[in-house]
């Protein structure tokens, strides 16, 4: 039977289309990832309509090329020109900027290529490992052991809140509050339509998206004094070699585990753990004075925790169904529109694509280093495209991808309702990931739980009854104690430093 599966996964993947998808979805990541002000899931939210018409596997293979090369691209730009693609790439500024002073980028880019290679790979084969033992774990669920799941994962917020928690639960409860629109999915009776039709059916996935990512960050460009980047500076002669590698492999390799464990943990994301990888590399380093004036260490530790997450954020989707970060909530979404359900009934009745998936995303950690060596000198440049080329040309990808979902203009009009209210939360510094994670995990949490109580006849005591349910709030209830309790200690630490 395992050999029947395997053979038909590779009949899914081994495709010329498939083949081109995860390059050109590497490529595209870290093009993207290079321009300071283009985040990843900005990145695979336009990237996303353009998988309507291709095969699921096809199409979730592009994403997650995208995704992967996104989060290695952030770190060139921050060694060049100290100015991150991507918020995880802020770390490899500690070090990466001061090398590029001292005329060693090519050596500072070629150490974070391949900390994040090692990093990407190692993070792959835990999501091959042990996303079939948890869903295997998650086939005893029933709709009382999801809902107290997804309970527990809406606490994730937390991590996704920024320093204000307050703002990170108006966030969500905005998200909440728009996932309700449309008709009622047990009686059928409308619910904040206001008589429009095209909003019976509710609110589409890709204008929210889209409008909630990428419209904000182009209005905001053109209302603030666009500031005049650094010219990219030389590379250098001199790369990474072996021996430096091998001199920083400790550190890459606890930096990939520690990517790996907070990548499994919804809500997690690669800064704290590029960070932590990075504090951990300058605790055991024999020269931890040499951290941010130029250690070539701390970028590879820096890098190897940042992409070691990428891997490990996929095994609560596809295990369980529930994101692991912002970037795979825009994925859940593109499985979704494929009519595909991440958890553990996908493990029964569509293995060989998962294993098709697994073989994509191993071959993507190859591409990553192809395409890492191959295109440092030219994806460099891109960080001086001027701003105002580089944001109307996006902003015409906004709008065909809203309209490509479903051909209406409503949609487009939905879009930039949406962008309005983003460009508003970006201003007021409200985070946009909560809002995210409330809008998809919103209609999962009220259907699992109205299936719930009809199953109990109305009788609430279904949540707990059994040891996955009690497990599930007990979770949640020490979640919420730790955010709470860090929420009071970021507050004291606010107060002493102001006094």
């Amino acid at each position: 039977m395992t050999a029947d599966l395997i053979a038909q996964a590779f009949q899914l993947f081994l495709s010329v289309d498939n083949l081109l998808a995860v390059f050109i979805g590497v490529l595209i990541g870290t093009t993207i990832g290079a321009i300071p002000g283009m985040t990843t899931p900005m990145g695979v939210a336009l990237v996303l309509p353009f998988t309507f018409t291709m095969q699921p596997v096809t199409g979730i293979l592009l994403l997650l090329g995208v995704y992967k090369g996104g989060l290695y691209g952030g770190s060139i730009t921050a060694i060049l020109i100290k100015a991150p693609g991507t918020p995880a790439a802020s770390c490899t500024v500690l070090d990466g900027f001061p090398m590029a002073q001292k005329g060693e980028a090519r050596k500072a880019l070629d150490m974070a290529l391949y900390a994040s290679c090692f990093a990407d790979f190692v993070s792959n084969l835990s999501l091959i490992l042990f996303t079939g033992l948890l869903a295997t774990f998650a086939l005893r669920f029933g709709p009382p052991e999801f809902f107290t799941l997804i309970v527990f994962s809406l606490t994730i917020i937390a991590g996704v809140s920024g320093d204000s928690l307050a703002k990170g639960i108006l966030s969500a409860s905005l998200g909440l509050v728009l996932a309700t629109i449309g008709l009622d999915i047990v009686y059928g009776t409308n619910r904040f339509v206001f008589g429009e039709v095209e909003l019976m059916a509710g609110l589409s996935f890709i204008p929210v998206l889209i409008g909630l990512f990428a419209l904000p960050e182009i209005l905001n460009q053109f209302t603030i004094k666009i500031e005049q980047r650094a010219a990219t500076g030389q590379l250098g002669a001199l790369g990474a070699s072996f021996q430096d590698f091998k001199r920083c492999f400790k550190s890459i390799l606890r930096g990939s585990l520690i990517g790996v464990v907070l990548g499994a943990i919804p809500g997690i994301g690669g800064s704290p753990s590029a960070f932590l990888s990075y504090s951990e590399a300058k605790r055991t380093s024999k020269n931890p004075d040499n951290f941010g004036k130029g250690e070539v260490e701390g970028v590879a530790a820096a890098e190897a925790g940042n992409n070691g997450v990428a891997g490990a954020t996929m095994i609560p989707l596809l295990a369980l169904g529930v994101p692991g970060d912002v970037i795979t909530a825009v994925i859940l979404g593109a499985f979704m529109i494929h009519g595909l359900r991440p958890g553990p009934v996908m493990f029964e009745q569509n293995l060989s694509l998962i294993y098709a998936i697994f073989m994509g995303i191993m071959l993507s950690s190859a591409y990553l280093f192809v395409i890492g060596k191959l295109s440092i000198r030219t994806i460099s440049k891109i960080a001086n495209i001027p701003n105002n080329m580089l944001y109307p040309a996006v902003l015409v990808l906004c709008i065909y991808g809203a309209y490509a979902i479903n051909t209406n203009l409503f949609d487009v009009l939905v879009m930039f309702v949406v962008g309005i209210l983003g460009f508003i939360m970006l201003r007021l510094d409200i985070p946009a990931a909560p809002f995210l994670i409330a809008f998809i995990l919103g209609p999962l949490l009220e259907d699992n739980f109205r299936q719930a109580l009809l199953m109990g006849q109305g009788d609430a005591s279904i949540f707990f009854r059994n040891e996955i349910c009690i497990a599930f709030w007990s979770l949640t209830a020490l979640s919420v104690f730790f955010m709470i309790k860090n929420h009071i200690q970021t507050k004291r630490r606010k107060s002493a430093a102001g006094t």
